[in-house]
């Protein structure tokens, strides 16, 4: 991702000002007069100052009184995170599937109350006498699961498999969260170094114009080689154009990714410690990946639902008992009843609903079972792809490293042969866009030697806010459920404690 000037080396199109014999034919073969000389030796030392006033700024960049790190833009897009909370209610709702079915194993007690009006005519040997009388009554009914063969019990530790898979879940997700709010923070300091080489380029072709324009002046060169400049110019301001607007779009994905906007951004000191080779990273990362340990739960969960399919096909035991008392309104006549009994009941035919549940339970645990194989198999190849992007792009800054000295090098050389004549001012600024090249280069593949490890944690499974030591409140996932798993009532101490959690959830 080199910075070009916009014009091909290979095609400059300058004129060669030596013969065959190494003699300059005209029209190069001249005598400037004396002023004009001196204005192209002003103009030679011009474009070579400002060549090197351009290399060393293109490395330099400007330190903010407050500028952040990486560390702190990866809390501030923790903390922030809609998609986090989001995944984190999405917990809750199934830490209240376990309470719900708890519930189904205490007693269920229900109150009726009615009021009827009576009224209409009777006969009775040819006398008619009217009907008129109010009631009142109110009742109060019991119903207790006693046995269902281990159908609700089933059922419960079926949905603790799936809130513990929730948990891996949202693990996953605030993996996501953190990676993208990598990408984006080392994306934004690329795009900023490359319109700081952009802008410090088309400063360097403005002298290189002017200088242009003064040795034509002065007959040096034609009209084609102000030409050259004009275009060398136009393009790097076109070039300079497309990297503000990337860099305009880079803030924008910081903005969303890490919930504000970015300040002044520090390079990260050093690259995450990364102790294990491939093949010991892929073992951890079939044990400890939150997506391996998420389908893991899930395959539990649906195994002990076919179980609970099977049994609701046998009959329930249950408590029953009830009261009720009624008053008469119209005259002092008045009922008390009460009931308690056991009932037993189980189903003989439901249209072959039972059995179409059953086979579906099957299915999706059949499902699950594919689904956690395939997913060993792609953690397994995401970590060898992670570590071989790594080791690529560490070859690759290595690579530019050398580029770059290289490219300086020349354009030493380069610089002190055009002091002697033997080099033209467009061949220091070959070598000039070379170094240029280079360090954008570097910069580049830097970044991506940081993307890239950070890749390697997230493929194992240890990109999240406790293995990265970020300063951020400690979630706990099973606080939640603690406060719910026995299902209280809302009149009790804890569900009123619940409350006030919800209350303080809402206002966040």
């Amino acid at each position: 991702m080199g910075i070009s000037t916009g014009a091909s080396r290979s095609t400059r199109g300058r004129r060669s000002c030596r013969g065959s014999n190494g003699t300059r034919p005209s029209p190069c073969n001249f005598s400037p007069r004396k002023d004009g000389d001196g204005s192209l030796r002003k103009s030679k030392a011009r474009i070579i100052k400002t060549a090197v006033v351009a290399i060393g700024l293109a490395v330099v960049t400007p330190v903010a009184a407050k500028a952040e790190n990486l560390a702190d833009a990866l809390a501030d897009a923790y903390k922030n995170s809609g998609l986090i909370a989001q995944n984190r209610a999405l917990l809750r709702a199934a830490d209240e599937d376990v309470a719900s079915i708890v519930s189904e194993l205490r007693p269920i007690i229900n109150w009726t109350a009615d009021a009827t009006r009576n009224f209409g005519k009777t006969r009775t040997n040819g006398i008619r006498q009217p009907i008129s009388s109010t009631t009142a009554n109110i009742g109060v009914s019991l119903d207790l699961l006693l046995y269902d063969f281990g159908r609700t019990p089933l059922r419960i530790e079926a949905a603790k498999e799936t809130v513990l898979a929730t948990r891996e879940g949202l693990r996953s997700v605030e993996q996501q969260v953190l990676f993208r709010a990598i990408q984006a923070y080392m994306n934004l300091r690329r795009n900023s170094q490359f319109v700081s080489l952009r802008e410090n380029n088309l400063r360097l072709l403005q002298q290189e114009l002017r200088a242009a324009q003064d040795r034509f002046e002065v007959g040096e060169v034609t009209r084609t080689d102000v030409a050259q400049a004009e275009a060398a110019l136009a393009l790097a301001r076109s070039g300079l154009a497309t990297a503000r607007g990337n860099l305009a779009q880079a803030i924008e994905e910081f903005r969303a990714a890490v919930g504000r906007a970015p300040g002044q951004l520090r390079a990260p000191q050093r690259l995450p410690a990364l102790k294990r080779g491939a093949e010991g990273a892929k073992g951890l990362a079939l044990r400890n990946h939150p997506d391996a340990l998420q389908v893991r739960h899930e395959v539990s969960s649906s195994e002990l639902t076919v179980k609970a399919a099977a049994a609701a096909m046998k009959p329930t035991i249950g408590l029953t008992a009830g009261l009720r008392v009624g008053e008469s309104v119209t005259d002092s006549d008045n009922s008390r009843s009460g009931s308690v009994g056991v009932q037993m009941s189980g189903p003989i035919y439901q249209g072959g609903r039972l059995s179409s549940a059953k086979r579906r339970a099957m299915a999706v645990r059949d499902q699950t079972r594919a689904r956690l194989l395939t997913t060993n198999l792609r953690l397994a190849q995401d970590v060898g792809n992670a570590y071989a992007t790594l080791e690529a792009a560490r070859a690759s800054r290595t690579a530019n490293q050398e580029a770059v000295r290289a490219a300086r090098v020349a354009f030493r050389g380069v610089r002190e042969e055009a002091k002697l004549g033997a080099r033209t001012t467009l061949d220091v600024l070959d070598a000039e866009q070379n170094l240029l090249d280079a360090r954008t280069n570097l910069i580049s593949a830097e970044v991506d030697v940081y993307i890239a490890a950070y890749a390697v944690l997230g493929a194992i499974g240890q990109l999240t806010a406790k293995d990265l030591n970020l300063n951020v409140p400690t979630y706990d996932p099973a606080a939640y459920y603690n406060m719910v798993k026995t299902a209280p009532a809302e009149m009790s101490a804890q569900g009123r404690k619940l409350d006030r959690v919800l209350k303080a959830l809402g206002k966040q």
